[in-house]
C-alpha cells in the first residue's frame, strides 16, 4: 500500500511538472515513489519493538540432575558422569550414540553415562511410544540393550517395530507389554521432563558433565569437559 506521505508527494509533482516532458514526469515520479516507499518501510522497521531473544545460557552453570534411579553405563563409582536428554527419533541424537560410546571407550574407569527421556512429540510422533519401549526394558534390567537396538532402528519406530526390538534383546514381551502401558511408565518419562526444563534443556540431545551444559558437542568437546571435571576431582 502507498503510504499517505507518499502520495501527497506525488501529487504535487504532477502539478509542479505539467509543463515538462509527460513521460518523463511519470518516469521520474514512479523512481521517487519508489525511494519514499523503501524510506517508510526502513522508518516503520526500526520503529518496530525489538522481538525478544533467548537468555543466553551460563555455560559455567552446574545444574543438580538426580541419577539415583537411572540405569548407569559405565562403573557406578566413576568421577565423571554424563548425563543426556534425548529423543529416540531424533536423528541428532541417533548420530549421538556412537560419540558416547567412544567418550566411555576413553574413559573405562573415569566416565559413566545416564539417559534420560525428552521426547519432542511436536515433531517427532513415535519418540513418546519408543522411550515407553525403552522404559518398560530397563523394568527387566535391559534399559541399554533396548536403548542401543531402538537407536538402530530409529527410522522406523512404529509399534511391530517396537515389539521385534523387545523380542530380540530377549524380553519377556507379555511382561514388556504390560509395563509399557503401566501409567507409572508415562509418570516416570514425564519427570525426566521436568528435570531437563528444569536444566533449561530446550532441545535435543543435551549434554552435562558433571552438571556442567556441554557445549561443543565433539569428542574434543568431550575431552576438554571431562578433563576439567576430573582435575576438579583431584
Amino acid at each position: 500500500m502507498r503510504s499517505t506521505t507518499a502520495v501527497a508527494f506525488l501529487g504535487l509533482l504532477t502539478l509542479a511538472g505539467c509543463q515538462g516532458d509527460l513521460e518523463d514526469l511519470k518516469r521520474g515520479q514512479q523512481e521517487i515513489l519508489a525511494k519514499l516507499e523503501a524510506m517508510e518501510e526502513r522508518i516503520q522497521a526500526a520503529q518496530a519493538p525489538a522481538a525478544p531473544q533467548r537468555a543466553r545460557l551460563d555455560p559455567n552453570r552446574v545444574y543438580s540432575i538426580p541419577i539415583a534411579n537411572n540405569p548407569i553405563r559405565g562403573r557406578s563409582d566413576a568421577k565423571v558422569t554424563i548425563v543426556e536428554f534425548s529423543d529416540f527419533q531424533c536423528p541428532f541424537c541417533a548420530q549421538s550414540v556412537g560419540l558416547v560410546d567412544q567418550v566411555l571407550q576413553a574413559y573405562p574407569k573415569d566416565v559413566n553415562f545416564v539417559y534420560k527421556q525428552f521426547p519432542i512429540t511436536s515433531i517427532h510422533p513415535h519418540a513418546l511410544a519408543a522411550a515407553k519401549a525403552v522404559v518398560a526394558a530397563g523394568r527387566q534390567g535391559k534399559f541399554f540393550e533396548m536403548h542401543d537396538i531402538v537407536y538402530q532402528n530409529s527410522r522406523e519406530l512404529g509399534p511391530d517395530k517396537l515389539k521385534e526390538c523387545a523380542q530380540k534383546i530377549g524380553l519377556d514381551v507379555a511382561r514388556w507389554e504390560k509395563d509399557v502401558n503401566d501409567p507409572e511408565t508415562q509418570r516416570q518419562i514425564e519427570k525426566e521432563m521436568e528435570e531437563g526444563r528444569a536444566a533449561e534443556v530446550s532441545g535435543t540431545p543435551t549434554f552435562f558433565v558433571n552438571g556442567r551444559r556441554l557445549m561443543n558437542r565433539s569428542f574434543e568437546g568431550f575431552k576438554a569437559a571431562i578433563n576439567e571435571a576430573l582435575a576438579k576431582r583431584g
